[in-house]
């Protein structure tokens, strides 16, 4: 792919590198990291968002959530979990996915060619997903194996469902997968 024109805005937003290990089932798509993240410079780094603790529970690894990015990386990749964003960059001001304009798609088509032992794709809330449909199912070839499923936002913002709920199910999504 053509490398896109970069922004010089205030709002542009860069997301981060895969998390992969060579040996992954299963990729989890959020959106494009929040301000929080960007300035942690990893994934789901706001104190708020249920992703971290969330895993912790549903791959039986206490004290996840608190752990160090490394040992994160080490954990997902331990479970055959890969972790991504549907898009490369955007214009956003602030977190909120509703704010995004000029979304830019990572290479799916070349993650996919590399890492063909995925062959399931989780979409952290229904914007991911709805990003991924627009951007780049219409944009770049992708196999035909792919499984998706929807689970309820990790975010913040995401207020509609309790913890104990977007948990319960990430946990029974996860238990129907082969990720080990």
């Amino acid at each position: 792919m053509t490398e896109p024109a970069r922004s010089s805005s205030a709002h542009y937003c860069e997301g981060f590198a895969p998390i992969l290990s060579g040996k992954d089932r299963v990729l989890v798509l959020g959106t494009m990291p929040s301000v929080r993240s960007l300035a942690d410079a990893f994934y789901y780094a706001h104190p708020r968002n249920a992703f971290w603790p969330i895993m912790a529970d549903c791959l039986n690894e206490p004290g996840l959530a608190e752990a160090s990015v490394s040992q994160k990386k080490q954990t997902l990749q331990a479970h055959g979990i890969a972790l991504w964003d549907v898009l490369a960059a955007c214009e956003r001001p602030g977190s909120l996915d509703a704010a995004i304009t000029s979304p830019e798609a990572n290479d799916f088509e070349a993650l996919f060619e590399i890492h063909s032992g995925i062959k399931q794709v989780l979409f952290n809330g229904q914007k991911a997903q709805q990003l991924f449909q627009r951007w780049v199912m219409r944009h770049q070839s992708l196999p035909d194996h792919l499984d998706y499923h929807v689970v309820p936002s990790t975010s913040p913002a995401n207020a509609r469902l309790s913890f104990e709920n977007k948990r319960d199910f990430w946990c029974q999504t996860l238990s129907h997968i082969p990720v080990k």
